[in-house]
């Protein structure tokens, strides 16, 4: 059981460390999350608008041809009145023409409808551009920054990450799923050291009896008010990020 506290104890102080190190980045990370969101939510539209737009274009090309073969019919059909002998000829080939007139009309008007759909999409994509190319330059600014300062601690960093693999590698799943839980609700502090008899993360004394067990290093013991997990003085004098 010591060597379990020792573990956690020792796995706090790493994850502590690490922590100091990512709060010297600053926002940065954040900022730069938030920029490649909104590059990426840009480039999203930008493919959008494109395909729009060409969609647009290939469906006014399609009924654009639509509408040459309908008026080369209904130049058939003209032609052809001169040539009939019945008036239901004559009748039937003027049905067709009307029919041509009408169709040509409606998809004339498809046609000034996706045109302005493909405007209206070419603006988009102009306008899109503009604010992705902006974004782009902000982000890549960012993200230098923040790559000049994770370079400047990539090495401690490193060697943090290293120790804190070979801790963890010894302890049980279910303990380190503790850890984390408890690590993730109290901002980080999971294992805290008894200050003074009190619990070194939100300073609530701790009654004498579990004092007195707690020094025994023979159970896991949490903060009654705030759940952290409490070590002795002998833990924490013999623990260390070396573990």
């Amino acid at each position: 059981m010591e060597n379990k506290l020792r573990q956690l104890y020792a796995l706090q102080q790493i994850d502590t460390n690490l922590d100091e190190l990512e709060e010297m980045k600053g926002d940065l990370p954040t900022q730069v999350r938030e920029l490649d969101g909104k590059a990426t939510e840009l480039q999203r539209k930008l493919e959008e608008h494109e395909h729009t737009m060409k969609s647009a274009f290939s469906m006014r090309d399609n009924i654009d041809t639509e509408i040459l073969s309908l008026k080369e019919k209904s130049e058939r059909y003209q032609a052809q009145q001169y040539e009939v002998r019945t008036n239901r000829e004559y009748d039937a080939l003027t049905r067709e023409m009307e029919h041509a007139a009408v169709t040509i009309t409606r998809l004339e008007k498809e046609m000034e409808t996706l045109e302005s759909k493909a405007t209206i999409a070419r603006t988009e994509i102009e306008t899109t551009k503009s604010e992705l190319e902006e974004i782009n330059k902000q982000l890549e600014q960012k993200r230098t920054e923040l790559a000049e300062v994770s370079k400047a601690n990539e090495d401690e960093e490193l060697k943090y990450r290293h120790e804190r693999e070979n801790v963890v590698v010894r302890i049980s799943k279910s303990d380190l799923g503790t850890y984390e839980r408890i690590r993730k609700a109290k901002n980080g502090k999971a294992v805290v050291p008894v200050k003074r008899g009190a619990c070194g993360g939100c300073f609530t004394k701790v009654p004498p009896q579990k004092l007195l067990e707690l020094r025994q290093n023979k159970k896991v013991y949490t903060c009654e008010r705030c759940g952290r997990i409490l070590v002795s003085d002998e833990i924490v004098e013999k623990s260390s990020t070396e573990v």
